[in-house]
């Protein structure tokens, strides 16, 4: 008998194929269960942080008015966010019937406008409750029988309970938004964020060259992120940080808001309309100003990022600073781009999941941190800040990449491509780290000043500035 050589002996031996199926099936079902113990998790964070900005903090009363017209009562938020998890994770991931189907119409998003959602026969505040308990109670009790397959894209890495954790935690950041218009006293408190360490340079230079943009292999990306490709920019320079409250002050008092060339035919049409001479929240102080923080009024910090600023506004102190705002994809190759190892990072600092000594992320603060206190989470370039404290307006408007392709839902970035919405990026501190990395995408009409936004400027390398 002729002896088989040792590597080809697996290759005669007919069970093997059997056995390392099993093995890889091992591996799948294991590496599934870690996934879905993240997940549970995952879900019952955000599940307590929703109600730490609602039913643990406020009364009914509180829960059911409308603070502003511009968002909507806080009570609309928590039960939308239980209509979405049982829409997607019961009803469509796990086919389970519908719980409540005669209050889908209330909760969704597209069929009120916020300003009119108070007078809809929303549930209470207990009813609220008692509905997204219910719906979680369910969520968790059919996770052990789902299978995350990779030909169901909707299941594939459990992109839709990704999905779902990511939505909630947006309302929440919304809540915020919320809170910091109520009328009524504090209930939230936090740290306050570090200090700079070292004064970083004003601009970095972000050499000529192709980059990748997007993701196509990130399984919690959203469609709007989607697919990976390659860009190449000519160089610019690129603020290292965003612009502080100190540099906005100099913008305003040299008359920015009453020279009409800094801003668009749009923006004056903005400035002529709504009077505005300063940013939102932003108080006379004797001789200066202070700034009112979800209640509280407090001294304005210069070297702090200037938040609550419009995209106009944004616009015109670039033009005064004779820069302008980076384009989308400028934004992302200084923050993403490693030019040593030629790969797009996840996170500015690397793939590595944030903790709280490289960004401002996740409501471990109230408000910005002062810039230059992150040097920890600089992109490869050297740039600062990229993801936290403030999300920042691009000059780019909002529309999906080549290959675009909408999923699983049009309604959730489709709808809005055009040239009426613009984009920012980096997130701010009352984002999560699960909803922001360098290829998150938000966006907003031009006027919003209530979300947590600020920007950096940019130039073409050949320019120069007054900076």
């Amino acid at each position: 008998m002729i002896d088989t050589p040792a590597e080809d002996r697996h290759a005669v031996d007919p069970h093997a194929g059997d056995r390392h199926a099993e093995q890889r099936h091992a591996v799948d079902r294991h590496a599934e269960d870690r996934l879905k113990e993240r997940i549970a998790a995952e879900l019952t964070a955000v599940r307590r942080r929703s109600g730490g900005l609602t039913t643990e903090v406020l009364d009914e009363q509180e829960l059911v008015r409308q603070h502003s017209p511009l968002m909507s009562p806080l009570v609309w938020d928590l039960a939308h966010v239980g209509n979405y998890e049982e829409l997607w994770l019961l009803r469509e991931a796990a086919g389970i019937e519908p719980m409540r189907p005669e209050i889908d119409d209330l909760y969704d998003a597209f069929e009120h406008p916020r300003a009119e959602r108070v007078t809809l026969p929303l549930l209470t505040p207990g009813e609220a409750t008692g509905y997204i308990d219910q719906v979680r109670r369910k969520v968790l009790d059919s996770l052990e029988r789902v299978r995350f397959t990779p030909d169901t894209p909707l299941l594939a890495g459990g992109f839709v309970y990704g999905m779902v954790v990511q939505h909630e935690h947006m309302h929440d950041e919304t809540m915020l938004a919320t809170h910091q218009l109520r009328k009524g006293d504090p209930v939230l408190r936090a740290a306050e964020p570090p200090e700079a360490t070292a004064v970083p340079p004003a601009e970095t230079l972000i050499p000529e060259g192709p980059f990748t943009m997007g993701t196509s292999d990130d399984p919690w990306a959203y469609d709007n992120e989607r697919p990976g490709h390659t860009r190449h920019l000519d160089a610019y320079l690129i603020d290292t940080t965003p612009v502080t409250n100190a540099q906005f002050q100099d913008f305003m008092e040299a008359g920015g808001y009453e020279t009409p060339e800094y801003w668009t035919r749009a923006g004056r049409e903005w400035l002529e309309r709504t009077g505005k001479r300063h940013p939102a929240n932003w108080v006379r102080d004797g001789d200066g100003w202070a700034v009112r923080v979800f209640g509280r009024p407090q001294p304005l910090r210069p070297d702090r990022p200037v938040q609550h600023v419009c995209w106009y506004e944004a616009d015109a102190y670039a033009r005064w600073a004779g820069k302008r705002l980076p384009t989308e994809a400028e934004w992302e190759k200084a923050a993403a781009w490693d030019p040593v190892t030629r790969h797009a990072r996840r996170y500015p600092w690397g793939d590595e999941e944030p903790d709280p000594a490289q960004a401002n992320l996740g409501q471990h603060h109230l408000g910005p941190a002062a810039a230059g206190a992150y040097p920890s989470g600089a992109s490869a370039y050297g740039v600062q800040q990229l993801l936290g404290d403030v999300w920042e307006w691009t000059a780019t408007s909002f529309d999906g990449y080549p290959g675009f392709r909408s999923f699983p839902y049009r309604e959730y970035s489709e709808v809005f491509f055009g040239d009426g919405y613009k984009v920012l990026r980096g997130g701010s501190w009352a984002t999560h780290p699960l909803a922001c990395r360098n290829t998150f995408r938000n966006w907003d009409l031009p006027i919003r000043r209530q979300i947590f936004a600020g920007f950096r400027c940019a130039r073409d390398a050949h320019e120069t500035s007054r900076a």
